[in-house]
């Protein structure tokens, strides 16, 4: 009985340890990376100088932002996070009002 749950307990460590983690969506990112600076609703923290997205600026535009980041203030983020989820956040930004 205790080799059959030791068993189980491993199989299940190495299932968990194999199942890739969800990945986290643009707005959910934002929420945790961007929000306190660029504001929930993308309007720029004016106590900080922290401009309003353009509502103009395309989805590739802010990749390469996000990627490079803005010295001295904005952090490059590539290597931090994937091209996928720089991605996703430029895309949500673009739904913000």
């Amino acid at each position: 009985m205790k080799f059959n749950l030791i068993t189980i307990a491993v199989s299940l460590l190495a299932v968990t340890a194999a199942t890739p983690m969800v990945a986290q969506t643009g707005s959910t990112i934002y929420k945790s990376k961007c929000q306190m600076c660029h504001m929930a609703d993308g309007s720029g923290n004016k106590a900080m100088k922290v401009p309003s997205f353009s509502p103009s600026a395309s989805v590739e535009s802010l990749v390469a932002i996000t990627k490079k980041g803005i010295s001295p203030r904005m952090p490059s983020y590539a290597g931090k996070l994937t091209d996928a989820q720089i991605k996703d956040v430029a895309t949500y930004i673009k739904t913000l009002k």
